[in-house]
């Protein structure tokens, strides 16, 4: 990719997001040598140095594959003495940075699992956290729900500066954002973006929208915020991890088996028959809520303690398979010549 451009500029963002990530003890970065995301450069961009907690080197410098493997081995074992004496400490839930997924939509998601998660949205907000919302394709028509409840008018601006953003974007290469649900979102029962970005829109819950962040941006400040990433999960959640999210809460009336290393995927199911049917991959049943069985208010209290679970230890169930070691997805913009 272009050596001087926002594409390069939005990876090192993102990787330096991660480096810099309160769940990841110490980090090892390998490089070939020749490649234009120059390590060195990464590091200087992103205000990262070499240490004891991060190491970096080449495989052309360092002479090959083979020598390549034992110095990262000896590298490891260097840092693990440290990271094992990592101990768990109370800490109050305003550290809490919760990223606000959706994928595999279906027509109660807008009903159930995001209004549920909108209420511990709140809960969160209340005690000092923060919540990021995201997926800018898939608020598209709805913007305005969010415009009008921004802190100040330079905030509403700014998301308002992305979704003009996403319209050049998506006209550039002829595609159409008002076309956004995908195959399974419309055997869900979504036919448009509408119906889609209302649904998408009630995962935020009702505070204040604080600020707007671009992709993979650090979150600074404690509230709801928005943060500009398409509608793709991994890519989205991707850069919500680069900003500090530490825990991701994923609703889907479809089905999802996602993980987000280094940190926990919560999955919500929209509705009882996805329960019964995947209930290895999901963590919580939001289907209640249309048996008339629970109220979004107590879910949203019953999510709001099991993410302080989550947060203290207990496993979801996508890190009991071991899902999200592969789920890094950053954001490729512009061409790659």
């Amino acid at each position: 990719m272009d050596s001087e451009g926002e594409p390069l500029a939005v990876l090192q963002r993102t990787l330096g997001g991660y480096a810099c990530h309160p769940n990841f003890a110490s980090l090892l970065v390998i490089g070939l040598g020749c490649e234009t995301n120059q390590i060195p450069k990464l590091l200087e961009t992103q205000g990262l140095k070499n240490n004891d907690r991060l190491h970096a080197f080449t495989i052309q410098d360092t002479g090959g594959t083979t020598k390549t493997i034992a110095r990262g081995i000896e590298l490891i074992r260097e840092m693990l003495p440290k990271a094992n004496a990592v101990k768990r400490e109370t800490v109050p839930a305003s550290n809490l940075i919760i990223g606000l997924q959706c994928g595999g939509s279906d027509g109660y998601s807008g009903i159930s699992a995001n209004p549920v998660l909108g209420a511990a949205v709140d809960l969160l907000v209340k005690n000092g956290g923060t919540a990021i919302l995201s997926e800018t394709p898939e608020i598209y028509g709805a913007e305005h729900l969010l415009t009008r409840r921004a802190v100040t008018p330079e905030v509403g601006q700014k998301l308002v500066k992305r979704i003009k953003w996403w319209e050049e974007y998506t006209a550039r290469h002829g595609a159409a954002l008002n076309n956004n649900p995908s195959s399974g979102n419309k055997a869900g029962g979504l036919t448009t973006v509408l119906e889609k970005s209302l649904g998408g829109i009630a995962k935020g819950g009702s505070t204040n929208l604080v600020d707007v962040y671009e992709y993979a941006q650090p979150v600074r400040a404690r509230g709801l915020v928005f943060m500009d990433t398409p509608g793709f999960d991994p890519i989205s959640a991707t850069g919500q991890v680069a900003g500090g999210a530490n825990l991701i809460c994923f609703t889907t009336g479809r089905g999802s088996a996602y993980g987000c290393a280094p940190s926990p995927s919560f999955k919500l199911a929209t509705n009882t028959a996805l329960w019964e049917k995947q209930s290895d991959d999901m963590d919580l049943n939001c289907g209640e809520i249309l048996e008339g069985k629970r109220t979004i208010s107590e879910l949203g209290a019953e999510l709001f303690q099991l993410l302080l679970d989550t947060a203290s230890g207990e496993k979801s169930r996508s890190e009991r398979h071991g899902y999200g070691q592969q789920e890094f997805v950053p954001w490729q913009l512009g061409p790659l010549v």
